[in-house]
């Protein structure tokens, strides 16, 4: 894992550029954008790796001794991370706190000590035993696989404490603002940063949902990711980063550097402007809604305005455990969920777990070639009816005297059948309004019959983008499929908005779409009635409705869904959506 700083020049592993070979690095670097906003500043690199291990390095014969050392330095390294997890707090300590639990994971520890009574050496036992389990990781790819950045920050971190070498880490000794540039980033180091003290993050790994995406827009910190040629840039080259286009420019002129902060300075005075209840410009309503994975998620909704929960992913309870969260455990979630929004609107999905969210104490039936068309969501839910029973029963019990309007939601669900046995366990649990995710093409084309059974629809754009389209979310070869801009796609939205809002019933949609300010203006155009997302973009999207009316959304979505690639949808919507120059998108 790259860690070692060298804004002050090239470390002494790293091979220097020669003038002829730094010309032939183009001065603008294209990646994903995964945090809004505009960062300037001298690059500043993380590289290098602590050392591996030699190969056969044996330890002195006392294995019961090395095992002891091998426990000690897991145990100091996964209290650092919890440590630094407290001083962070919010989002970051939610990592931090999956990462010291992966640093003292039993079943690793189980495998270090097995290399050691082998006659393995500590730092060399680690190595290997991360190894495999980095290979899992990295082999079941999507959310999982851009964990792998994680393992290898702990790795390294417990082989620099055996071996005397420096905490790898980045040092917060720099004098002004500078764009951190790395392969990837480690969440211990990235969440206690100060905002400003780095001007933007660009990495050459990582995808929308690794941690240093995560954080950076839970830091308001311009960000891309996946920037092909990032760590080839010299130390200290000025560097303009645009993390909503995923644009990063090396040596920019004085010009557009002062066109960028200004743009960047006039979008920040609309946003601030935007304030209250989501709504068009002519008065139209869309409440705008945060998608949160507990309450630690909580006082960043609130924060950033969110008029309620359009998404609470309950599956963040179940993570990282070996046995279910009791009854107890989820009432009392559940209910600070609630009582957080007393006037508001929560709605609660589900566990959803299976394909890339394997829970320990919920293993699939067998070997399944395709996790994401096997066993997860609805299915895994109704495999295992005593996990049902006990979340829905939790879920009723922390309604009781709540005066939230609480919606529970199952994810996955294909058809009328499905939608229906939902909506029945709901009841007999005794929680009213029963919805499902829109994720499955069949339960979109047939959303006429879906509606006639439940209470609302909530499209859940990721999903339904991979399978319209064939495109495995963690399969990176067919990762250019993945946007929920393709025509084929909003044909679905639309069909399943229109058929909610023909039976009287809401639509919302809680995916990464409802994120982006310029689509969301589309997906009000098509009868989407309400966003969720994370917190924030709540700003972006509150400010890009109130600059268009109804009209102008609905004229935007019929030009983009007239179109035929996923490109030309965005220009036909934008070329309908004046107000979009303003914020700077």
């Amino acid at each position: 894992m790259d860690r070692r700083d060298t804004g002050s020049g090239p470390a002494p592993d790293e091979i220097t550029e020669s003038p002829e070979a730094q010309e032939l690095i183009p001065r603008l670097l294209t990646g994903t954008g995964v945090s809004p906003g505009a960062g300037y500043g001298p690059a500043r690199l993380v590289v290098g790796d602590v050392p591996e291990p030699a190969a056969g390095s044996r330890h002195d014969g006392d294995a019961p001794a090395e095992r002891d050392r091998a426990e000690r330095a897991l145990d100091e390294v996964a209290a650092d991370l919890e440590e630094r997890g407290a001083r962070a707090g919010g989002d970051a300590e939610d990592v931090l706190v999956a990462q010291a639990m992966m640093a003292r994971d039993p079943e690793l520890a189980a495998s270090v000590g097995l290399l050691i009574d082998q006659g393995v050496a500590a730092p060399r036992a680690i190595f290997e035993a991360f190894g495999k389990y980095r290979d899992l990781l990295a082999a079941a790819g999507g959310y999982l696989g851009e964990r792998v950045a994680d393992l290898d920050d702990i790795r390294d971190r417990v082989i620099a404490v055996l071996t005397g070498l420096p905490i790898p880490g980045i040092p917060l000794d720099a004098a002004e603002p500078y764009v951190l540039v790395a392969r990837d980033l480690a969440p211990a180091d990235t969440a206690l940063l100060p905002k400003d003290l780095v001007a933007a993050f660009v990495t050459e790994q990582g995808g929308p949902t690794s941690h240093t995406a995560i954080l950076a827009r839970s830091m308001g910190v311009p960000a891309v990711v996946g920037c092909a040629g990032a760590t080839a840039v010299e130390p200290g080259t000025p560097v303009l980063v645009d993390g909503a286009t995923g644009r990063v420019r090396l040596s920019p002129s004085e010009d557009e550097v002062a066109d960028a902060l200004r743009a960047e300075e006039a979008r920040r005075a609309v946003l601030s402007a935007a304030a209250g209840p989501g709504a068009t410009a002519d008065g139209h309503a869309v409440p705008l809604l945060a998608n949160i994975g507990g309450p630690r998620d909580l006082e960043a909704a609130l924060a950033a305005g969110a008029e309620g929960v359009g998404l609470y992913r309950t599956e963040f309870l179940f993570l990282d455990r070996d046995t279910a969260p009791t009854p107890e455990e989820q009432e009392e979630a559940y209910r600070a969920v609630f009582e957080a929004f007393p006037h508001g609107r929560v709605v609660v999905r589900t566990l959803d777990a299976g394909a890339d969210k394997p829970l320990p104490f919920l293993p699939p039936p067998g070997e399944e070639p395709n996790p994401a068309l096997g066993e997860r969501g609805i299915r895994m839910f109704r495999r295992h009816p005593d996990i049902m029973t006990a979340q829905l029963g939790a879920l009723a019990r922390a309604v009781t005297g709540a005066t939230a309007n609480v919606e529970i939601m199952a994810p996955m669900v294909a058809t009328a059948q499905e939608a229906a046995w939902f909506a029945e366990a709901c009841r007999t649990a005794g929680l009213d309004s029963a919805g499902i995710m829109i994720e499955v093409p069949s339960a979109a084309i047939r959303a006429a019959d879906l509606i006639e059974v439940v209470d609302f629809f909530s499209i859940g754009t990721n999903d339904l983008t991979q399978y319209a389209l064939a495109a495995d979310r963690q399969v990176s070869g067919v990762a250019g499929l993945q946007d929920p801009w393709h025509p084929a796609v909003l044909d679905l939205i639309r069909t399943a908005a229109s058929a909610a809002s023909a039976a009287g019933k809401g639509c919302g949609v809680c995916g990464e779409a409802a994120a982006d300010p310029v689509l969301a203006c589309v997906l009000v155009g098509m009868g989407v009635s309400s966003l969720s997302m994370a917190a924030p973009a709540l700003p972006w999207v509150r400010a890009a409705l109130a600059a268009h009316t109804l009209e102008q959304c609905r004229t935007a979505a019929a030009a983009a869904r007239s179109s035929v690639t996923p490109g030309d949808a965005v220009e036909a919507a934008r070329a309908e959506l004046p107000g979009l120059h303003q914020l700077g998108l």
